[in-house]
């Protein structure tokens, strides 16, 4: 289906409008609630928890940014929630919670956090898609897993998806063969997970991949993360909207 207007209308605060210093921690609910006051889209990563729950978190382990160590995944929904951020005064929070925040007044673009599993964490995106099959606002999903993208094209079809690329030649993705991450640059799972949008890394554009999707099949791409004024001009030749961080958009 074409991807909805509103995901491309407003700049989108990437982990939501976070700045550690004012104590607004990235993926926070300081952070969502500013983006919200500010009218930006809200882009925040969503975690898979031990019973296949959502936290609200970007890092695969809780070291960096609580004081507690050791892997997201190893601990219920119920313990992570009751774990404070290690600066500022929020707790850990879930998928549920930061619905009932945003309640539809800002779009929402969430990354599901990827851990390669085979069956692409199948579970966990019945977990998702369970929760926002009763959300009324603007919502979609991304991911740079195609094998989850492909269960989300099954389990929510109506919601809007997005694969997250970049060029595959750095140190993440050494664990992937030289075909794999040819396919994961060009985006060649394409007739198989058939993504709604393009979430591209700005340092990795313009790529020819992108370019044909966007200019062909008129597949709006948003890229991450732009963070400086060169930046800010490549995006502009080569996307149709930024996840930002660390500047304020408005005063540009």
């Amino acid at each position: 289906m074409p991807a909805p207007e509103w995901l491309t209308a407003t700049p989108i605060a990437h982990r939501g409008f976070h700045d550690a210093s004012a104590g607004r921690i990235e993926n926070s609910p300081a952070a969502i609630a500013a983006a919200i006051e500010r009218g930006f889209a809200i882009e925040v990563d969503l975690q898979e928890t031990a019973e296949h729950g959502a936290l609200v978190f970007h890092d695969d382990d809780l070291d960096r940014l609580t004081r507690e160590t050791g892997p997201v995944r190893s601990r219920s929904l119920t313990e992570l929630t009751a774990i404070p951020m290690r600066d500022g005064t929020d707790m850990l929070w879930d998928l549920d919670a930061l619905l009932e925040m945003v309640a539809g007044r800002v779009p929402l673009i969430i990354e599901m956090k990827t851990r390669n599993a085979r069956d692409g964490q199948r579970a966990f995106v019945e977990t998702v898609a369970a929760r926002l099959a009763h959300y009324d606002g603007p919502v979609a999903l991304k991911t740079f897993d195609p094998e989850m993208l492909a269960n989300i094209r099954s389990l929510a079809p109506k919601l809007p998806r997005g694969i997250i690329a970049e060029d595959t030649s750095g140190p993440d993705y050494r664990r992937f063969g030289a075909m794999e991450r040819f396919i994961l640059k060009n985006l060649l799972h394409w007739p198989r997970t058939r993504p709604d949008f393009i979430s591209y890394g700005i340092r990795s554009l313009p790529t020819p991949a992108v370019w044909f999707f966007r200019t062909v099949f008129r597949v709006p791409v948003i890229t991450w993360t732009v963070r400086t004024a060169d930046d800010r001009a490549a995006a502009a030749r080569y996307a149709d909207q930024i996840v930002f961080e660390g500047f304020d958009p408005d005063r540009i």
